[in-house]
């Protein structure tokens, strides 16, 4: 029998979460602002929302991110997946080092890694733009997808592939009818995560992307550096809504048995 938590406990996680959310519930707020100074309620209104359909660059930049995003969690997702049934089923020397490298994109600090792929970019010539933002999103998300697949592999069973195999199935159509099915719903959650990771990035995409290729956080970053004004209020809102409803279906599809 679980223990019953304190209330004061739960009154502590309360205002921890309360603090740590404020900012974001004071932008939510003011982005209904009908005042063009966020600190100084007039009224609510809509009209910045409005406005974001008549800005042509917000709207670049919102396919910008679209594509690369897209492009970024499907090729994250096909190769991410071939990579953990690799790391899971196969037995080679090195596989523990190969598993930890897995890791090394999410804990290098995004400069480091930014600096790097421009570096590289640099040195195979490769001009700056979509095609470029897409590798890097790629060289970061499919760690994501790895990690997601790989736990979801953990408590897949394998019996029944074998029983697929014995009734006469070769491997490929074993892999299509028996193991996709079951992965299926953490190969959704790693794409899930690696589009929000993708679409939310800016410090990489800033170092690798060229000129007429901006993503809409480097949009929304170059209209803070000009004048603040309730509509990027508007569009922060909309992202912060987008990615807080795709973590939310990766964390179901991830808890999915």
């Amino acid at each position: 029998m679980s223990m019953p938590i304190p209330r004061w406990l739960i009154g502590f996680a309360g205002v921890v979460y309360f603090f740590l959310h404020l900012p974001v519930l004071v932008l939510v707020v003011f982005s209904f602002n009908d005042s063009k100074f966020s600190v100084d309620w007039r009224g609510f209104t809509l009209q910045w929302y409005q406005r974001l359909l008549e800005r042509p660059d917000i709207l670049r930049g919102l396919k910008a991110s679209l594509i690369v995003g897209g492009a970024a969690t499907l090729i994250s997702a096909v190769f991410g997946t071939l990579l953990a049934l690799a790391l899971a089923r196969q037995r080679f020397r090195g596989r523990r080092m190969f598993e930890g490298f897995i890791y090394v994109p999410i804990v290098t600090p995004e400069i480091v890694t930014g600096i790097s792929l421009l570096l590289l970019f640099a040195l195979l010539k490769i001009p700056l733009g979509l095609t470029t933002i897409t590798i890097a999103h790629v060289a970061f998300c499919i760690s994501f997808v790895v990690i997601v697949v790989l736990a979801r592999l953990e408590g897949m069973d394998e019996n029944l592939e074998e029983a697929a195999m014995i009734l006469g199935a070769d491997e490929v159509t074993t892999f299509w009818k028996v193991t996709v099915p079951q992965l299926w719903p953490g190969i959704l959650s790693g794409a899930l995560l690696a589009f929000t990771m993708s679409f939310d990035d800016f410090v990489i995409t800033s170092f690798v992307s060229g000129p007429g290729s901006s993503t809409l956080p480097i949009v929304v970053y170059g209209m803070v550096r000009k004048n603040v004004e309730p509509s990027i209020n508007a569009i922060s809102t909309i992202i912060l809504l987008a990615t807080a409803i795709l973590i939310y279906l990766a964390d179901r599809l991830a808890r999915a048995k």
